[in-house]
């Protein structure tokens, strides 16, 4: 993803040039809950199994918990719980893409906006996901699509 490519909807990756196919998919819907993380994980984890990318899978399953928790913590309110609207349980779309050469990683979430890095001090136990993220892959950014409530923060490796 990045420049010259678009998100259309969380079912389908297309490259505006025409030039990019991700032959390799998997999506996966989870509810807003703190049970996403660990879930996603282990679906990312299982995935690049599959896909011969076994070597990937510590950096993607990193770059997937913190990209999911974010939006977890974007879809909830300050005690935990859910940001109930009329549609029902807030829901974070999982989905990994690759053309042999990447993966991608997307995390969707239907709250608008930027995601935030936070300065974290050396005793706090949170605000370093998206640091970690930056570290990890080699490159990531976020946007909003039309049609889509929220926003897609994505992620790319090398596979190889």
């Amino acid at each position: 993803m990045g420049e010259g490519t678009a998100v259309i909807g969380p079912d389908t990756v297309t490259d505006l040039s025409g030039l990019t196919t991700w032959p390799l998919s998997s999506s996966l819907p989870l509810g807003a809950l703190v049970t996403a993380t660990p879930c996603a994980r282990l679906h990312t984890r299982a995935v690049l199994a599959e896909w011969g990318f076994p070597c990937l899978a510590e950096a993607a399953e990193l770059i997937v918990s913190e990209l999911v928790t974010n939006a977890v913590r974007a879809s909830t309110d300050r005690y935990g719980r859910p940001k109930y609207d009329g549609a029902g349980l807030p829901v974070v779309v999982v989905r990994l893409g690759s053309d042999g050469i990447r993966l991608l990683i997307e995390v969707w979430d239907g709250i608008p906006g930027a995601p935030v890095t936070e300065q974290a001090g050396p005793e706090d136990e949170s605000g370093r996901g998206l640091v970690l993220v930056e570290a990890v892959c080699d490159r990531w950014s976020w946007q909003t699509v039309p049609g889509w409530p929220g926003k897609v923060v994505w992620a790319e490796l090398q596979v190889r």
